[in-house]
This record gives structure tokens, sequence and C-alpha cells, in this order.
């Protein structure tokens, strides 16, 4: 899925878990409760997507921009947000021990 246009995708309770998504665009995507464990987002375009309750566990978001994503509640356990954008995002309520 590398450099997929996925923007806009309804994908509430997916499973992604160890998904390579470089660079993929998921602006406006709808992922609440996903399960992004492991994946690879480096790159990838998350602007204003939902992720409420999803677990990001040890996901590689970096140079994600995630500027006005949900994360609200998210998992982002050992996540690598390096030179990640996240203006705007609401990330009240993160679990996030380890996260670099």
């Amino acid at each position: 899925l590398e450099g997929a246009d996925l923007a806009k995708i309804n994908a509430y309770k997916t499973k992604f878990a160890g998904a390579d998504l470089r660079r993929a665009d998921l602006h406006g995507a709808k992922m609440t409760l996903a399960d992004l464990t492991g994946a690879d987002l480096s790159g990838a375009d998350l602007v204003g997507a939902k992720l409420d309750y999803a677990i990001l566990r040890n996901a590689d978001l970096t140079g994600a921009d995630l500027s006005y994503a949900d994360l609200k509640c998210a998992d982002l356990t050992g996540a690598n947000l390096k030179d990640a954008i996240l203006e705007g995002a609401d990330m009240n309520y993160i679990i996030g021990e380890y996260t670099r």
C-alpha cells in the first residue's frame, strides 16, 4: 500500500498491523479503533484523519503529517514521531509510553 491514495477511506476497526503505508494519502480517513501496530506510516498524509482509540504501537510515523488529526485515546506506545507534524492535532488522553 506504499503511496496508495486512501483519502477519506472509512477504515473503522480495520487491521493494518505491519502494513507498509509509507507516503500514503490518508487525509480525512476515518480510522477509529483501527489496528496499526507496527505499521510504517512514514511520510504519510494523515491531515484531519480520525485515529481516535486507534492502536499505533511501535508504528513509524517519521515525517508524517498529522495536522488536525483526532488522536484522542490512541495508543502510541513505542511509536516513532520524529519530524511528524502535529499542528492542531487532538492528543488528549493518548497512551504514549516509550514514544519517541
